[in-house]
């Protein structure tokens, strides 16, 4: 069944079509809302509330168009909204960091090299402003296409691309002065 039926019988009160719509983006939905928030249960409580307010909204939503974006768009503004409040983000970050695990020295070619250079480079992210993390975290880790990132971040796919440049030259930048033992290529 199409998207766009899916969205029609979900506007008309079926609860199995919008089941089926949540199913198919919440896993997208969460991912966002952590990456930007560093927290499960934060990125739960708004991956929940985006569902609850794509459903309200839902007959304000032209189904010509493809929900995926419209929903990360949501998750991107409540996960914003969640971070403006100092008190909640300061509290995540003590715990992101009260439960960081003493780094293991992997030997290589092994699967924790690739582990431990995957959250290095997530650690060199998070030295970005919000903005460069949100375009690199749309259009990388969630691997939109630039016209869904657009459409997600509520941008021009033109200013997609010229925030991608410069957010991914800053974050070389970072990485060469502060993870200097990350390979360039895995960067971009």
């Amino acid at each position: 069944m199409s998207e766009a039926n899916l969205i029609q019988q979900a506007r008309r009160g079926d609860e199995v079509a919008w089941a089926m719509l949540v199913g198919q983006y919440q896993e997208a939905v969460f991912r966002l809302a952590y990456l930007l928030l560093a927290d499960a249960d934060e990125a739960k409580d708004v991956a929940q509330e985006v569902f609850i307010r794509a459903f309200y909204a839902l007959d304000r939503f032209d189904s010509s168009r493809p929900l995926h974006p419209w929903l990360l768009s949501i998750t991107t503004n409540l996960a914003r909204n969640r971070q403006r409040s100092l008190g909640r983000y300061l509290a995540a970050v003590t715990r992101w960091f009260q439960t960081e695990p003493e780094p293991v020295m992997p030997n290589p070619g092994d699967e924790h090299l690739r582990q431990q250079e995957a959250k290095t480079l997530w650690q060199a992210v998070q030295r970005l402003s919000r903005a460069d993390q949100e375009i690199i975290y749309l259009r990388y880790f969630l691997e939109l296409s630039v016209e869904e990132a657009a459409e997600a971040a509520e941008i021009a796919p033109g200013t997609v691309k010229s925030r991608l440049h410069r957010a991914l030259n800053r974050l070389r930048t970072t990485v060469m002065e502060e993870f200097p033992t990350l390979q360039e290529e895995r960067i971009g």
